[in-house]
């Protein structure tokens, strides 16, 4: 097969029509050079302009691991797991971070993946313990470099780097412009696609909302109950904030979830799960949440408190105004405290309603099934035994997803009493799974 038909059929499989001007910047310069420095920023499809090369260069004769890609979080390294298997290559692809049984990762490495992505620490745990061999690697991609140096990676990327012993091709994605890169990386003048420059400031409007420390709980429920609905991040500074406002609002019956570093991995990925597929419109977050997550179409941002930099603030207001469509920026502003410098951004003074709306309850709810793609499951089988098991309408499902050991599908809230009943002891594919409301 000719590399363009290898393209086309890639760009089929996942949607697209043809590459964007980044992803065909990127493959071209691949073709020629050995170290590739994209800049670029989220939302412009930098994870599939780099993995189409690395793709390319994958040789289908080999039983080894051909390619390491690393990511400063587990949210990125699934999603970028994500997209390679969108594309349906034939390769196999692994991921590898913590949050989950390291026995399960080790058995999964018995049969080496084509493709290993993974965050720095969990790979570093694997080389340790000898899990891994990285011997025959020709290709090396750091996803957010800058990040990755802003966690504090440093030291891991260089172990890692250096049991990759027959590396030929070594790529850089970052969202901020470098000029010196560390001395164990072999990455001398690199060859630069920068696209910084051509995305497009996000078209964010940014509001004054006054509020007193003595009500500004109350003033954020009044804020959320006055989007009716609309896909919301609230920013906190700390764990337990987040915690705090999820409370406060649950007390007055307003739905919504959290995410931070503080929980457990399956916590986080259900968190995520719940706002991407509608099941809660309002999430409440750590800066955790700022960077990293695919989290698309969402309408209005909050700073419950302000962040501690003008990078962090950028990149919370990167959450909204994606993909060309608007978006709102929220500042709680007390007018007895100073404001950080790089609040100077053109404001407009936010009032509520007349007659401010209640709560509304999401339309859809998420189910949990104790079974995934370990169990040979997919979403065509979850898809099947809704419909087929649970009496189920195409508009009754929402978003489903599969991981290696749980499933997840949303359906109309208005159905799940009954659903339950119905397919609580039937088998999923032939197998028994727990299946219920997921927490």
């Amino acid at each position: 097969m000719s590399t363009k038909q290898q393209i086309d059929n890639v760009l089929s499989n996942i949607g697209f029509s043809e590459l964007n001007e980044l992803q065909q910047e990127t493959l071209q310069k691949s073709e020629t050079e050995r170290n590739l420095l994209i800049l670029s920023q989220t939302g412009s499809g930098k994870t599939f302009a780099f993995l189409l090369p690395l793709f390319l260069k994958l040789n289908s004769d080999s039983k080894d691991i051909q390619a390491v890609v690393l990511a400063p979080s587990r949210e990125l390294a699934i999603q970028i797991e994500g997209v390679f298997r969108a594309m349906k290559t034939n390769f196999k692809v692994l991921t590898c971070y913590g949050g989950h049984a390291m026995s399960v990762e080790k058995k999964s490495l018995k049969e080496a993946p084509a493709v290993l992505i993974g965050t720095p620490g969990r790979i570093c745990d694997h080389i340790s313990r000898n899990t891994l061999d990285l011997s025959h690697v020709t290709q090396f991609v750091v996803d957010e470099y800058d990040k990755s140096l802003e966690f504090g990676f440093e030291d891991q990327i260089k172990y890692i780097y250096q049991e990759l012993h027959s590396l030929e091709f070594t790529t850089l994605v970052s969202a901020t412009e470098h000029k010196e890169f560390p001395d164990y990386l072999a990455f001398r003048n690199p060859a630069i696609v920068n696209h910084l420059a051509n995305s497009q400031d996000p078209d964010i409007t940014f509001w004054n909302y006054q509020v007193r420390n003595s009500n500004k709980f109350d003033k954020l429920y009044d804020l959320l109950c006055s989007f009716k609905g609309e896909l919301t991040i609230v920013f906190c500074n700390f764990r337990e904030a987040t915690e705090s406002v999820r409370n406060y609002l649950y007390d007055n019956g307003y739905d919504s979830i959290i995410y931070h570093g503080g929980m457990e991995q399956d916590e986080r990925e259900r968190a995520l799960i719940q706002f991407r597929n509608g099941s809660y419109h309002t999430l409440i977050c750590t800066d955790l949440g700022s960077r990293g997550l695919d989290i698309p179409e969402i309408q209005h941002v909050v700073h419950f408190q302000f962040p501690h930099s003008e990078e962090a603030f950028i990149h919370r207001n990167g959450r909204t105004a994606r993909m060309k469509a608007n978006g709102s920026s929220y500042l709680l502003l007390n007018k007895d405290e100073n404001t950080p410098d790089y609040l100077e951004v053109p404001r407009a003074e936010f009032k509520l309603p007349t007659n401010l709306p209640s709560p509304v309850a999401s339309p859809w709810v998420t189910l949990y099934f104790s079974g995934g793609k370990k169990d040979k499951i997919n979403k065509i089988d979850i898809f099947g035994f809704l419909g087929q098991k649970g009496n189920l309408l195409k508009e009754d499902i929402g978003l489903i997803t599969v991981l290696d050991f749980a499933a997840y599908a949303a359906v109309k809230r208005e159905n799940v009493k009954a659903l339950l009943s119905v397919i609580r002891h039937e088998k999923v594919k032939g197998k028994k799974l727990k299946i219920e409301i997921s927490k």
